[in-house]
């Protein structure tokens, strides 16, 4: 039997639960994994990706619902998302994305309070059996590397302002 590890996983399973949200500036969020800032919203690399390269667009502003945002920070957002699929097709060469919102814990939401976008590269193949028979997905690289190959990236794609 071969063995797969992803270490990384650990601190999220065993890990404290942190106060506050990990997506709030003032918070507790973790600023090694932002990629690129805007004026009403950033892009930040998942820290417990689906696969290589699951990125999220985030408001500034900590909102849990569409209905609240405003008319800038929903456009800036989508060019977020355009910006990010060009940044993972030149660095990852997917054959496609998933792009997403989870609205609610029923809809998959793990963080349900702070609205968020979901890029997500994938393969062909990319889903084999340790997620189909297993319910265990594997990320076949380390998110600090994946994070320093994309990050110089955005800053060829960055909006002008």
């Amino acid at each position: 039997m071969k063995s797969i590890y992803a270490p990384w996983r650990m601190a999220y399973i065993k890990g404290k639960k942190v106060e506050g949200c990990v997506f709030c500036k003032e918070s507790v969020r973790d600023d090694q994994y932002v990629l690129l800032e805007g004026k009403t919203a950033f892009v930040m690399l998942n820290a417990y990706p689906y696969t290589n390269g699951h990125l999220m667009i985030i408001p500034y502003r900590h909102l849990g619902s569409l209905e609240f945002l405003l008319p800038e920070e929903r456009l800036e957002m989508f060019d977020l998302v355009d910006i990010s699929v060009r940044v993972l097709k030149e660095a990852m060469c997917p054959d496609g994305f998933n792009i997403g919102i989870n609205l609610g814990r029923a809809a998959g939401a793990g963080i349900e309070d702070h609205i968020h976008i979901h890029v997500v590269p994938r393969w062909n193949g990319d889903t084999n059996f340790m997620s189909v028979v297993g319910g265990i997905r594997v990320i076949p690289d380390d998110i600090l590397k994946c994070c320093e190959q994309i990050k110089c990236l955005f800053d060829k794609y960055r909006p002008e302002e």
